[in-house]
């Protein structure tokens, strides 16, 4: 979808269709702005259903500030107007009240965009505003200030959060990865304490960058049925990662083995909710797709599929809950209850770095008894049979850490015993 091509009016319907949906704002919550190059603002409008939006009802504001639609914009268009004036670079604003940024906005903090890589790339330095009344010219003022010192993302004391990009969907990304950021960081204090990456870890990221570069570009000559069936699939399995917060917008990784030599796997830095099957990239041997840039962990899959002929598909993810683990000491143990421990057996956890440094290493250890690996601060990667037999896998992970994380504020979790585990081995097959 080329979203430069749509009006305005439909890019904020889109986009606060889906802050709703996802449970990120209110019926009543939360406001989205785009200034077009002739310095228009086309603004939602103010109490008016933010779960049942329509084009007409967005409202456009001409530079004189003459307004122009069937209702009031929102109550914060001064907020949005001052931001515009002191930042010509930004075309799109986005604020909203997401349950997790306002638990951090009620506590006067910043979510932590250290405790894994990818927060600090897509959100940059987050800035934070004193509170003010909503509406207000003394709101608009501290929150244009912190955005005039160069900060595109700022946190409102006691109110939720406010994004500024190039465009309406880049700034919904920012918004979304600090959201899922903030749950995780949340969810991990309720099970231990929380390691962030240090400056050291962050300059070893870096190394990611140059992975795709090491291989060079084909054109395939056709598309098997296989493969485009293979690619179909893979669509729909992202689109329900997506739908089940298992991904956000910007991670969350699939592939699934073509044959020993070529296998699919998800683009770098493409929205998750609108991906296509030409967005796949196909990697054979040592080159990828020519024009596509595959996700930076393709030689980490690539590796996997080299020593396990087994294994046919591989999700790397970043899901709330099993995170908590990856960002703590909390090992994971996945005998909590027969079917996770039947999908999931062993889960190691390994260091930061680990999946694109040792890419070999980390192969190595997934196996039938460990078909899971956690790396710290950084992913979960997880192997299976299938495409269907890894989504599983990640399901089942994701809920279990979640019933686990609930348990702690019931009493201690009753871990199943080793005679009862080797029980399901032998009723199951697992030996």
């Amino acid at each position: 979808m080329n979203f430069e091509l749509l009006h305005p009016a439909d890019q904020l319907v889109i986009m606060m269709e889906r802050i709703y949906q996802y449970g990120m704002t209110t019926t009543s919550g939360g406001n989205l702005s785009i200034r077009t190059p002739e310095g228009d603002i086309w603004i939602t409008p103010g109490s008016i259903d933010k779960g049942n939006l329509r084009r007409e009802d967005m409202v456009h504001v001409l530079p004189d500030g003459q307004i122009i639609g069937r209702h009031k914009p929102s109550v914060e268009l001064p907020f949005h107007q001052q931001i515009y004036k002191l930042r010509p670079d930004l075309s799109a604003v986005l604020h909203a009240h997401p349950p997790a940024l306002v638990a951090f906005s009620n506590v006067s903090r910043i979510p932590d965009t250290h405790i894994i890589p990818n927060v600090d790339l897509v959100c940059g330095r987050v800035g934070f505003a004193p509170y003010a009344i909503p509406g207000s010219k003394e709101l608009g003022d501290k929150i244009a200030s912190v955005f005039e010192e160069g900060y595109n993302v700022v946190m409102l004391e006691n109110h939720g959060v406010v994004v500024g990009s190039e465009n309406i969907f880049k700034a919904f990304m920012a918004f979304e990865t600090l959201e899922s950021c903030a749950r995780l960081e949340i969810n991990a204090n309720r099970i231990g304490t929380v390691h962030s990456l240090t400056d050291k870890h962050l300059r070893m990221s870096h190394l990611k960058e140059n992975t795709c570069r090491e291989l060079d570009e084909f054109i395939p000559n056709r598309h098997y049925a296989d493969e485009n069936n293979s690619r179909r699939e893979m669509v729909e399995f992202i689109h329900r990662s997506y739908d089940q917060r298992l991904f956000n917008s910007t991670e969350g990784t699939f592939s699934v083995r073509l044959n020993d030599n070529s296998f699919l796997i998800t683009p770098y830095m493409k929205d998750r909710k609108y991906l296509q099957v030409e967005d796949i990239v196909r990697i054979d041997g040592e080159q990828r797709e020519a024009g596509k840039t595959p996700s930076r962990s393709v030689m980490l899959h690539k590796n996997i599929y080299d020593k396990h002929p087994e294994i046919n598909s591989v999700i790397i993810a970043h899901a709330p809950h099993i995170m908590a683990f990856a960002v703590t000491d909390r090992e994971f143990d996945s005998r909590t209850i027969p079917e996770s421990y039947i999908q999931l057996r062993t889960v190691s956890k390994v260091p930061y770095g680990s999946s694109f440094m040792q890419p070999e290493m980390v192969a190595e250890m997934l196996t039938p008894s460990n078909p899971v690996v956690l790396v710290e601060n950084d992913c979960i990667i997880v192997t299976g049979a299938s495409l269907l037999n890894a989504f599983d896998r990640l399901e089942v992970a994701e809920y279990s850490a979640k019933s686990i994380i609930d348990s702690e504020v019931l009493g201690k979790v009753n871990i199943i015993s080793d005679e009862e585990v080797e029980e399901i081995e032998t009723v199951f097959n697992l030996k």
